[in-house]
Formats: C-alpha cells, structure tokens, sequence
C-alpha cells in the first residue's frame, strides 16, 4: 500500500544565505533496503510529499529481507512512488530543481533501483544529481523539525543494518565512537521476532516484537528469565551475537515451544537487554567527549529502531544525569524508518552550493561514514 504522510512545514532554513533567495526543491528516491519510497522536501523545510511501501508480505514468510524479493519489489514500486509523490505534490519533472537518491551504504541490488531511476530522471531532464550517504541523511533528519541541534552532537544511528555511535562534528565530519564487529540490532530484533514466531501483521518484525511485548498479564509471567548477556560491558563497542545466542539456546533447549506467558516473559528480557546496552554505550560516549574536553548539547537518536517507544523511555532515563547539559532528539516516528525525506534533506546543502554528482557515479553499497570529510 502506498502511505502519505501529512505535510509538515517549518521555518525557512537557515544554514544557507542567499543572495537571491528562491526556495529549492528536490525529488528524493530510497530503495537500500525493503521500503520504496519517493518524496518531494524544499529547503523551506517543507515536506510537500512523502511515499513509503512497505514489502513486509514479501518478507515475512523469510523472516527477514529476502534481496531478490526486495529487488523486484522495488523495480515493481518505484515508478508509482514517483508518480504518486509528484501527484500529492501537484507538481510536475518541470516544478523540481533537482534529484537525489540514496547512494549508499545498502543493499547493492536494491540501491540499483533508486540509482538507475535517479539517473534515468536527472539525465533525461537535464537536472542536477546527488547522491546521499544513507546514514548521514539518519542523522540529519532531526534538522528538520529541530533546526536548532548544536554542533558538534552525538548521535546513535540504529536500524536493521548498522549500529553507530558517532560524534558530527559538522553536517559532512562524522567520527565514530563505537560499532559493532558483528550483528546490528535491528537485525538482532528482525531475527528474535522470527524465533519466537511473531506475526508481523503491517508492523514489520522489530515493530511486531515491540507491540508483543505491551500484551498479556503480567502477574502471570515467569518469575524466572534466562540471564541475557550484555555486549562488551565498560566499553565503547557494540556486540550483539552473544544476545542473539542466547535466546536461541534457551528456545531450542524447549525443542521451539514456549507457553505463552514464557514467550513474552523472553521477549521482554531481550527488549530490555538490547536497549540496555545502547543505553551503556550512550553514556560512555557522553563521558568520552567529557574527558575529551568536547562539550556536547544535543544527542540525536534516528533509524529504523529509533521509532521503538520502549527504547525512547530508556534512553530518556538512561540520560538523566546529563540532562541538565544534553537534550535528546528523535525525529518523528514516520521519519525514523526508512524514507525519501531524508534523503532529499540531506542533499540539500550541496544542491545550493552547486556540488552536483556526474550521471555516471556508481552506487557504494559498503560506505564509511567517516569518509564524507
């Protein structure tokens, strides 16, 4: 199904002076994973129009992203999310300025699509193009109802594919704090979902999880959890396999079958224990830039599983201590998981200063954020 979000406008933005002011708009298309989407944001921080679809019942029967399913979803979906983002917009290939798309890091056969569209669109048009590094549009996606984040802030980009913390020393200057050598934990999430056969419904797995997790009677729960380990306690590196073993040892000990007042009792213990250690990892990184004599004003948090109300009450009490000296920021919920919005956001500075990318640039499927300086 094709999804609209409600125009939001804000004030004009104000990184760019011109002299001859004219507002700057962009189509935006994103393909790296399992959402097609195109949008249409000018750089009067106006979101004119927004398209996600979803493939969630291309997936489910896998448990997760099957690439070839998400290929032809993609390549079934795009020219109607154009379509229809240009539609909702009431504007036409002539109203737009210029075309982005998401670049990298991703999924090489579903960044293909969004490329080869963008190009196509852009060469045929004559517009210029630019190409975005996924994450950085993550992470200045709260820019755009919050325009007054301070540089240098921290920000924990967390989705299906990475788990970043990072220090943005500037809208290209990202140095990361920590990573993980092994599973994201959107991905972690993704897989526990499927252990513990979760129906996804419309929600995804991470989101299905989240929402199961908020059912049954509590009185009724298992006294007694597995203890779940936690990833490179004290230091500044995630680690999520160890969790990820864990509950599998504990479901295939019971040969798959878990009651029902179990099966969330284990659902819940690995909410708690994933978001815990993000938890760990943001205060270490807040402590870091303390001893670094870095004074730090904002934190953003963004990604797929920034979206996870669970995590936002954490985190909020995890930060308390700082909270005299920091404020937390998410996006909206819609803007959290994967869109077009963001892609045409983060492209905006370099449309204005004219830093366009030739029609011939090739898609960067592993990309390293620290490399945008």
């Amino acid at each position: 199904m094709l999804q609209r979000v409600t125009k939001i406008k804000h004030p004009p933005l104000r990184l760019f002076r011109l002299q001859n002011y004219r507002r700057f708009t962009v189509l935006a298309l994103e393909s790296s994973a399992d959402d097609t989407c195109a949008a249409i944001v000018n750089s009067d921080r106006e979101i004119v129009s927004n398209v996600v679809v979803k493939q969630h019942s291309y997936h489910e029967q896998f448990g997760g992203i099957h690439p070839m399913h998400a290929i032809w979803a993609h390549q079934r979906y795009m020219p109607g999310a154009v379509r229809k983002a240009l539609r909702d917009a009431g504007m036409t290939l002539s109203s737009i300025d210029g075309i982005a798309y998401t670049r990298g890091p991703g999924m090489a056969g579903c960044l293909s699509v969004c490329s080869n569209a963008a190009k196509t669109l852009a060469a045929a048009t004559g517009k210029p193009l630019v190409g975005v590094h996924h994450m950085q549009a993550h992470a200045l996606t709260p820019f755009l109802t919050t325009p007054d984040i301070n540089f240098p802030f921290i920000t924990l980009l967390i989705s299906g594919g990475h788990t970043l913390l990072l220090l943005a020393r500037s809208r290209r200057s990202f140095q990361t704090l920590a990573t993980t050598p092994d599973e994201s934990i959107g991905n972690v999430f993704d897989k526990v979902s499927k252990m513990l056969k979760i129906s996804w419904g419309e929600l995804g797995p991470g989101a299905a999880l989240e929402q199961f997790c908020l059912t049954g009677d509590d009185q009724r729960l298992p006294e007694i959890v597995p203890q779940l380990p936690r990833g490179q306690p004290g230091k500044l590196g995630f680690s999520y396999s160890g969790l990820h073993s864990s509950v599998e040892r504990y479901i295939s000990a019971r040969n798959g079958e878990l009651d029902g007042p179990t099966k969330l009792a284990l659902a819940r213990a690995f909410q708690t224990a994933a978001v815990s250690q993000l938890e760990e990892k943001l205060l270490l990184g807040l402590r870091w830039c303390r001893q670094n004599g870095i004074t730090i004003k904002d934190i953003v948090v963004s990604g797929g599983v920034a979206s996870n109300k669970f995590l936002r009450e954490r985190l909020e009490l995890g930060c308390q201590d700082f909270k005299s000296d920091v404020r937390l920021v998410f996006p909206p919920q819609e803007l959290c998981t994967d869109n077009a919005v963001m892609i045409g956001w983060a492209s905006m500075d370099r449309f204005l200063a004219q830093d366009y990318d030739e029609y011939e640039i090739e898609t960067r499927p592993k990309w390293n954020i620290e490399e945008l300086q």
